[in-house]
């Protein structure tokens, strides 16, 4: 049995942990609403492999950076953030990119959810009227990847591949050492590796904003083909052996078997 209770208490740690590559106009004015509109959180931007100016505006809005000497994806980037929560002790680990597309003042009603699931995912369709709208093949794709993950997780989940979400321990643990590195394997196989090993997922409705600045990692036509690859991914990972449990990482001496891996990989 676990020794410590995942679930986030009042007073929880929370870190923000931002992938960001080649955000240098947008990072800045993420950091400093994160930090005007949750003052208790501290805020970690991951500059993965940058050719900008992204680690220093970061920096000066107040962050902290790690810089990856090469850029791994948003995959590796949150691996990393996730591996710096758990040896820092933190209790709560949230995603918000460096677009601008995430509203951290949902951050509040995200956290909350974490006292019945390990992971609550912000769903821009989780209401019928949400004015973020997402045509074609890539809609289609998102709703059969929703319906599968829906049935694997036992709850209704409308939106697998949102990156705005948030996660206890448990979740952290897991993360901290099987968190794909594939575009959208971070966030669709991500959710299948955490079911698999018995995280509880849910969601809020949230509204997300278009980005504020840059460019988009992919096109709509690279984004429809990545999202073709994430079903079989899906696939994949269904199939694939994961561990029973990670109860276990939740005790101290597993945490800190989980840090010593981290720290040598």
């Amino acid at each position: 049995m676990p020794t410590t209770d995942p679930r986030p208490s009042t007073d929880s740690r929370v870190l923000v942990i931002v992938p960001a590559w080649n955000e240098q106009a947008s990072v800045g004015d993420t950091v400093h609403e994160i930090r005007s509109t949750n003052p208790g959180v501290d805020v970690l931007v991951v500059d993965d492999g940058s050719g900008d100016r992204t680690a220093t505006v970061a920096a000066a809005a107040g962050a902290s950076v790690v810089r990856l000497p090469f850029n791994l994806g948003v995959g590796g980037a949150m691996r990393t953030g996730y591996r710096h929560a758990l040896r820092a002790g933190y209790d709560v680990a949230v995603q918000i990119d460096a677009d601008g597309q995430h509203d951290p003042r949902y951050l509040d009603t995200l956290i909350a959810e974490l006292d019945r699931v390990d992971i609550c995912i912000g769903s821009r369709f989780a209401r019928a009227d949400d004015p973020y709208t997402v045509r074609g093949p890539r809609r289609w794709a998102m709703i059969l990847l929703a319906r599968v993950l829906s049935r694997l997780a036992g709850t209704t989940l409308t939106d697998v591949t949102s990156g705005f979400r948030v996660c206890n321990r448990r979740a952290m643990t897991v993360f901290a050492e099987h968190y794909p590195a594939e575009y959208l394997g971070d966030t669709v196989e991500s959710l299948v590796i955490a079911t698999r090993v018995g995280c509880r997922v849910g969601q809020v409705p949230v509204d997300m904003r278009r980005r504020a600045a840059g460019q988009p990692s992919a096109s709509p036509l690279k984004a429809a083909v990545f999202l073709c690859r994430a079903v079989v991914a899906l696939g994949l990972a269904l199939v694939r052996r994961w561990p029973a449990t990670f109860d276990e990482g939740l005790t101290d001496s597993g945490a800190l078997q989980t840090d010593a891996r981290a720290e040598a990989s």
